[in-house]
């Protein structure tokens, strides 16, 4: 098992992101450890690992340390050796659809609370992947915004995912269904992170679509004003893959952009989304 004293961390930047060295993810974890590696990722919002042989099985141990998996994907393909394993392989011939800020299929009543996501491939140039700290974008509004949103909510749906279901399509029949089977969901604009207890922006480009009580015009602009906010680089950590790295992020507090600038390289990434905070679940039990 992995000790403490091995464990190092490495601050990214002031906002978010931190370095986790001396972790060896293909052999049991001590208590102490995943609890040392938790507290990381609540403080810096999303951390880095090197975990250059990593098996499936490897994988799933690893986040089941954090919480329950999500199911099978609503648009993405699982792992042949296990459904909890979303495999996202990119290339010219199928451009990915996350190429913009967004927060996991926040269009759900509970959005998940993280993702473990593994590089398996990786392109020699490009594909990157940024993370903005919604904490770091909340404290740096002006007092008047705040005090603007906070009693806000916004309707959350299938957003960019629309592409999937209208290609080739005449009438929206495929739109419709996709709509009564995912739904919407309405979040505050303003959160307060269940274990920091920082406050935070909760929405994002991808699936954001109306603050309520505004007339459209009046919420596209509102929003806009917070798109850009949320998107200034002092928000932001951007991580440069290589093969065998491991991002954990939190999908509370966090929107993340994976750019789509390395064609005709391909890109294939192995992903686990964690439904429930598991130490929050039990401290709350």
């Amino acid at each position: 098992m992995t000790s403490d004293t091995a464990l190092k961390i490495r601050k990214l930047t002031p906002a978010i992101g931190a370095e986790l060295t001396g972790l060896d993810l293909t052999r049991p974890l001590g208590q102490e450890t995943l609890d040392s590696i938790y507290a990381a990722l609540i403080e810096h919002h999303v951390v880095f690992i090197p975990a250059p042989a990593l098996s499936v099985a490897n994988h799933l141990s690893f986040a089941r340390t954090f919480g329950e998996p999500q199911p099978p994907h609503p648009v993405y393909p699982h792992h042949p050796e296990c459904e909890h394993v979303v495999v996202l392989h990119n290339g010219p011939d199928n451009p990915p659809d996350t190429d913009g800020w967004h927060s996991d299929v926040s269009f759900q009543k509970t959005p998940p609370f993280a993702s473990i996501l593994w590089a398996r491939q990786v392109p020699d140039v490009g594909g990157d992947t940024l993370w903005t700290s919604l904490a770091s974008a909340y404290d740096s509004l002006p007092l008047g915004i705040k005090s603007e949103i906070e009693q806000m909510s916004a309707i959350h749906d299938l957003g960019d995912y629309r592409n999937n279901f209208t290609r080739g399509e005449q009438d929206g029949t495929r739109l419709v269904e996709a709509h009564q089977r995912f739904g919407s969901a309405i979040h505050p604009l303003v959160q307060t992170h269940p274990v920091s207890k920082r406050k935070f922006v909760f929405a994002n480009e991808g699936f954001t679509q109306h603050i309520v009580g505004l007339k459209a015009a009046d919420s596209n602009h509102l929003l806009s004003y917070l798109y850009h906010h949320i998107s200034q680089p002092e928000h932001q950590v951007r991580f440069h893959w290589s093969a065998g790295a491991m991002a954990i992020w939190d999908n509370r507090c966090t929107l993340h952009y994976a750019t789509s600038d390395y064609f005709p390289e391909e890109r294939v990434m192995h992903r686990i989304t964690v439904v429930e905070d598991r130490r929050l679940s039990v401290s709350q039990a």
